[in-house]
């Protein structure tokens, strides 16, 4: 059977063509090797058997050896349901069915014996089982059954017959036609290295685990292998791009640089910052490229980091550039690079879709000629009549923002790749980017610069608008600006969430003093930013929007970030918001508004926000909560994750071991063509799903 990824799983017992059809539109099932990889979500020990004088609701499942005493319909229209009534002579319970009335009452009678498998709840203070299983205790034999896997199915499949059970059933057909070994996807060095469960044996206990020893050794074995070549082909393509890509060498620190840090530093540098720049510094003198991702919360001091790299690069005869993701943000950094280097004579020069005619004509002219020293843009520096005379170091900001196309177009307009540093305020957990961004270096500034005060955080229930108000009022006569943040545009009843409109209504009425802005993302650009121009101005004090601000324009008089509905928000996104305030010397407060019922995993990040500042802690408890998902703009990036069993939230010590063990397997054997290594460059051909060209991605 070393045709699985050929096989149709149609010709399968049990499968057919309309349920083939059915398997691949709602799991991507279309052969055997795809069935096989289909993993179980969780096990349920059914060796045991319980009484019913000792179930509770609360039980995860349960088995019963009994009998049913009646059957009875309840109900009418769609709320119809049959109840069998189920006894062991301790209890009663009641086994429900929501549809298939006719299937059961055909196959089940009163006063037969059955062992009876399901998932408890309750119900007008009953105990009750929807769609519980009923075998014959001379079909099974409950001692030996032990862990019974459980697959994830959809609702069409159930009304299909293709629930946990019957995908359980068409594991075994499967097992059945399995009569020799399946072929190894690792070396025997590698599995007797980390003493590693067969592939064979793995993807067998994967399935249908004698214990749970079976079960976690066969997890491990497929976890770690599917790591293993995530992080080998990030290790092969990032020592390849060294290998191809020489760095352009800046071998001295000149005039600007420390003009720029004696005469011109507006604060101390923090000893994170310092780090960075040394950092910077060993790289662009490397002889390679650099290809650096800078980690930072809100106002840590990214900018100027990349400002002092960018000062090296011109004290070595290159120009550099920073693209940001949006024309405001663009101009910020363009106004504080001028303010920073005044009186330096470094031409500095702004590139959006704003700048037209002469203007625009005389910034493209000073980079072809090299005039041009530094440029900020956004997207505009990707057009093909933009064209440097020596591109040398390039910041991408905010990056999650820019696609992988668009990052190679703005590569391309050099012979030779310049430095690349990316910078993202989403602090991203080390598992995650030692994935995502697997072929960076990454550089963390970790402190806030001295005489920043971090933001206090306080969770309000919706009942206590009037505090809040009268919060935002005494902050407002102090001088202060304040954001509140609604997650709707227009209402929507079924979320029944306040929205943005009725909101700005509610705030007018209660601020008449003030002048309030409001920013959303249906507002036409021009018109959303001239509203943000105003709040930064001072001349309205309250902003009212929606996530649009999430990265905006740096306001150091606002103290206020009032977020509505927070409950509606993930973590990231809220730590994010929180970061518009606390810019300033003054102290600044968020405050998270919900309702009262709230879930568990709510309270946990309301609860999370309110402790702590630390962006990297509240990334990995994003991540926990969340999965990896699209926490860094995944999508947007282009790559993709395709772990079947793995979690880049839990399993973060063994992605550190497959890195390491990748990595010493690529210094020996980059082009993997040793003899012990061929089955690694065929498993790597055949794993197209994770074949990213990671070397692309800065």
């Amino acid at each position: 059977m070393r045709d699985l990824a050929w096989r149709d799983v149609k010709y399968l017992t049990g499968v057919g063509p309309a349920r083939a059809a059915l398997l691949e539109k709602e799991m991507q099932i279309r052969t055997l090797e795809d069935l096989l990889y289909f993993f179980p979500y969780k096990y349920v020990d059914r060796s045991r058997l319980f009484r019913i004088s000792d179930m509770d609701g609360t039980m995860p499942y349960i088995q019963i050896k009994g009998h049913i005493i009646s059957f009875e319909e309840v109900g009418g229209g769609a709320g119809k349901r049959l109840v069998a009534h189920f006894t062991d002579d301790t209890g009663i319970v009641d086994l429900v069915w929501f549809q298939g009335a006719k299937f059961i009452l055909d196959r089940y009678r009163p006063g037969v014996e059955y062992i009876m498998f399901g998932k408890p709840g309750v119900y007008g203070g009953r105990i009750s089982v929807a769609h519980p299983d009923l075998d014959s205790p001379d079909k099974i034999d409950v001692s030996a059954m032990g862990l019974q896997p459980q697959y994830n199915t959809t609702d069409r499949m159930k009304r299909a017959g293709l629930n946990s059970r019957a995908i359980q059933k068409l594991m075994q057909n499967l097992m059945s036609l399995l009569t020799e070994p399946l072929p190894e996807t690792l070396p025997q060095w590698l599995v007797s290295q980390e003493r590693l469960m067969s592939l064979d044996e793995a993807l067998r206990r994967i399935h249908f685990p004698g214990t749970n020893d079976d079960m976690r050794r066969a997890r491990y074995r497929l976890k770690f292998e599917e790591l293993f070549y995530v992080q080998l082909n990030i290790v092969r393509y990032t020592i390849d791009r060294q290998k191809r890509f020489r760095g352009f060498v800046f071998d001295k620190v000149g005039d600007c640089f420390n003009t720029f840090y004696k005469e011109h530093l507006p604060f101390s540098l923090t000893e994170a910052q310092k780090r960075v720049v040394r950092e910077i510094r060993a790289d662009v003198r490397s002889g390679h490229q650099m290809n650096r991702l800078l980690q930072g919360d809100v106002g840590s001091g990214k900018t100027m980091v990349a400002l002092m790299g960018m000062l090296i690069a011109i004290d070595n005869g290159y120009q550099a550039c920073i693209m940001a993701p949006t024309e405001i943000l663009a101009e910020q950094h363009y106004a504080n690079i001028v303010n920073y280097l005044d009186g330096m004579g470094v031409r500095t020069e702004l590139l959006t879709g704003n700048v037209k005619g002469k203007r625009r004509q005389a910034v493209l002219e000073g980079l072809q000629s090299g005039d041009v020293r530094i440029l900020v843009s956004t997207h505009a520096v990707l057009e093909d009549n933009v064209n440097f005379r020596n591109p040398g170091f390039v910041v991408i900001d905010e990056q999650h923002r820019f696609g992988v196309a668009q990052r190679a177009r703005l590569w391309a307009k050099s012979l030779q790749p310049p430095h690349i540093l990316v910078m993202t305020a989403t602090p991203i957990p080390r598992t995650l980017a030692m994935t995502l961004y697997g072929d960076l270096d990454v550089s963390v500034i970790d402190e806030l610069p001295p005489g920043r005060k971090p933001v206090r955080t306080e969770h309000f229930y919706d009942t206590r608008h009037s505090d809040l108000y009268a919060f935002i009022d005494m902050q407002l006569k102090a001088g202060h600006q304040a954001y509140i943040v609604y997650p709707l545009i227009v209402e929507n009843e079924k979320m029944d969430l306040k929205n943005l409109e009725e909101g700005y209504a509610t705030v007018c009425e209660r601020f008449p003093q003030y002048r309030v802005s409001k920013v959303h993302g249906k507002m036409r650009p021009a018109d959303k930013d001239a509203e943000m121009m105003r709040f930064k101005r001072g001349e309205t004090q309250i902003m009212v929007a929606t996530t649009v601000i999430e990265v905006g324009v740096d306001v150091p008089n606002a103290s206020v970030m009032v977020i509505e509905n927070a409950e509606r928000f993930g973590l990231s996104q809220l730590h994010q918001l929180r970061g518009r305030v606390g810019r300033g010397a003054d102290q600044s407060y968020c405050i998270l508004v919900t309702g009262f019922k709230l879930s568990e995993d709510t309270r946990r990040r309301m609860g999370i926000m309110v402790e702590t500042c630390d962006g990297f802690e509240i990334a990995e408890a994003d991540l926990k909560l969340r999965g990896p998902g699209d926490l860094e703009g995944t999508q947007q990036s282009g790559v993709a994750f395709d772990l079947k069993l793995a979690s880049l939230a839990r399993d973060g010590e063994l992605i550190g071991k497959a890195r390491e063990t990748a990595r010493l397997v690529v210094e020996k054997d980059p082009s993997l063509s040793l003899p012990e290594n061929i089955i690694m460059a065929r498993r790597l051909a055949a794993l197209k799903k994770t074949s990213y060209d990671w070397s692309s991605i800065s």
